[in-house]
C-alpha cells in the first residue's frame, strides 16, 4: 500500500521507500505532489471546481490555447471533451472515420490503444480481445517497426521499409476494403517501448497522404517532454493529422485528454463526442501549470540528459549480461528487453528481474500488461542526473543478481 509520494520518490505503509520508476501509470511527468501543480488546484477549488462542457473556463481556455501553439502547425483545434486515453483515441477515430466516410482502423502488432471495449477490440494484443464473446469489427493489424524483432527478417539500413510498404496487402486482402486512419504511437508503451527507424514515420505519412488515410499519433505516454521534445512528433519531423494527448497533461496524477485536429476536420455536431468530466476545470488548472513548467529554461534539455545517462549505462551492462539483448528508448521513455540465449523472449527473466528490481527499491513494469519481456523505464521528467545514475546502479544490481536459470540468486 503505498500512503505518500515526493518528487520521483514514494513510501509504502511501512515507511520502506520507492524510486518510482513508471511516473504511477506513467502519469505523473512532474513526480508525486508537485508542490506547484497541488497549489495550482488549489487556488481553482477556490474559484470553480467544475463546470459543464457548454461553458468556457478560464483554465480550459487556457489550455487548449497552450496545446495549439506548442503542437505541430498544422494541429489548430482541440477537443477538450475526454478525461482519459482511450475516450480520446476513440474520440480521434470517430474524427477520422467522420471525415473519410471510411472504416477500417489500422493498427500495429502490439499497439495499445485503450481499455474500453471499443479500444480493446482495435488493441495490437489478441489477449486483449481474448476473454469477450463479442468485439467491435473494424480493426486492421499490421507488423510494427519493431527492427530487433522484425516480422519480414529484414535489415533496417536494407530493408526497403517494408512495414509501410506491404500495408497495402494487408488492405487488399485482409481490410474491408474502406480505411479511414492509422493510430500509432510514436514509440510503443505497453508494446515494448518500440523505437521506429529514421525515415518511417516520414514513409507512413507519404502512405496515409497518398490513399487519403488519416495519421493519428497517440501521444498519451510520449508526449509532454517523455522524450525530450514537447511532443514525439518532433523527434521524428513528422506531423501527423490527429494526435491524442492524455497521461502527463496534468503532471501530477489528475485526469484529462485532449484531440487535435487539422482545421479541416472541425465543425462536427459537438454531441458525438462528449464526457462529463472532460475538460474538467481542477484537472484544467493542474494542465496549465504544468506545460507553463515544461517549458522553462533547462527543463527539456534535463530529460534529455539524463535519458542519456540512463540509456548509456544501460547498454554497457550488455557486456557483462548477455541476458540484455537491448536497452532502447527516447528522452526517459526506455525499454530493456531481456532474450534467452537463442534469442528468444525471456519473459520468466523478465519477471525475475522485475521482482529483484522491486527488491532494492525501483518501481518498475513489464511490457505488454505484464506478460512480456521488456522492463519499462519511464521515471518522473523532473528526475536529477544523481537519480538517474542511482537507478542505473540498482538495475545493474538486480540483474548481477540473475542466476543462470533467470532468478534472483
Amino acid at each position: 500500500m503505498l500512503v505518500r509520494g515526493e518528487g520521483v520518490r514514494c513510501w509504502d505503509s511501512t515507511g520502506r521507500e520507492y524510486l518510482d520508476c513508471v511516473s504511477g501509470t506513467f502519469n505523473l511527468i512532474l513526480g508525486h505532489n508537485h508542490p506547484e501543480v497541488m497549489a495550482a488546484v488549489r487556488a481553482q477549488t477556490e474559484e470553480l471546481v467544475f463546470a459543464s462542457s457548454s461553458f468556457q473556463t478560464g483554465p480550459t481556455n487556457d489550455v487548449m490555447t497552450e496545446l495549439v501553439r506548442l503542437a505541430p502547425p498544422e494541429l489548430t483545434r482541440v477537443n477538450l471533451r475526454s478525461s482519459g486515453g482511450s475516450t480520446a483515441n476513440e474520440g480521434a477515430i470517430k474524427i477520422a472515420q467522420h471525415h473519410t466516410g471510411r472504416r477500417d482502423v489500422i493498427v500495429p502488432f502490439r499497439g495499445q490503444v485503450g481499455q474500453t471495449m471499443a479500444a480493446a477490440s482495435l488493441a495490437g494484443h489478441s489477449r486483449m480481445r481474448a476473454p469477450f464473446p463479442l468485439v467491435l469489427p473494424g480493426a486492421l493489424h499490421v507488423p510494427d517497426p519493431y527492427c530487433y524483432r522484425c516480422f519480414y527478417r529484414q535489415e533496417p539500413t536494407t530493408c526497403g521499409m517494408w512495414c509501410v510498404e506491404r500495408i497495402d496487402d494487408f488492405i487488399t486482402h485482409a481490410s474491408s476494403g474502406s480505411v479511414a486512419c492509422v493510430l500509432i504511437e510514436p514509440i510503443s508503451g505497453v508494446g515494448g517501448n518500440i523505437v521506429p527507424p529514421p525515415g518511417y514515420f516520414a514513409e507512413l505519412r507519404r502512405f496515409c497522404d497518398e490513399r487519403g488515410i488519416v495519421l493519428i499519433f497517440d501521444e498519451a505516454q510520449t508526449g509532454f517532454g517523455r522524450t525530450g521534445t514537447m511532443f514525439a512528433a518532433e523527434q521524428f519531423g513528422v506531423s501527423p493529422h490527429l494526435m491524442t494527448l492524455s497521461k502527463g497533461m496534468t503532471g501530477s496524477g489528475l485526469p484529462l485528454a485532449a484531440i487535435l485536429t487539422e482545421e479541416r476536420m472541425a465543425g462536427w455536431d459537438r454531441s458525438l463526442h462528449g464526457f462529463t468530466y472532460g475538460g474538467h476545470t481542477l484537472s484544467a488548472a493542474a494542465a496549465v501549470k504544468t506545460l507553463e513548467i515544461i517549458q522553462r529554461t533547462g527543463f527539456l534539455a534535463n530529460v534529455r540528459a539524463c535519458g542519456t545517462i540512463l540509456l548509456d549505462r544501460l547498454n554497457a551492462l550488455r557486456a557483462d549480461h548477455p541476458v540484455i539483448g537491448e536497452a532502447r528508448g527516447l528522452g526517459l521513455m526506455l525499454g530493456v528487453e531481456l532474450v534467452e540465449p537463442d534469442g528468444g523472449r525471456a519473459v520468466a527473466r523478465t519477471h525475475a528481474l522485475h521482482r529483484a528490481l522491486h527488491a532494492r527499491g525501483l518501481l518498475t513494469r513489464v511490457s505488454e500488461h505484464g506478460e512480456g519481456n521488456v522492463i519499462e523505464l519511464r521515471p518522473p521528467l523532473v528526475l536529477t542526473p544523481a537519480e538517474a545514475h542511482l537507478i542505473a546502479d540498482r538495475f545493474g544490481e538486480a540483474v548481477a543478481s540473475l542466476d543462470s536459470r533467470g532468478h534472483p540468486g
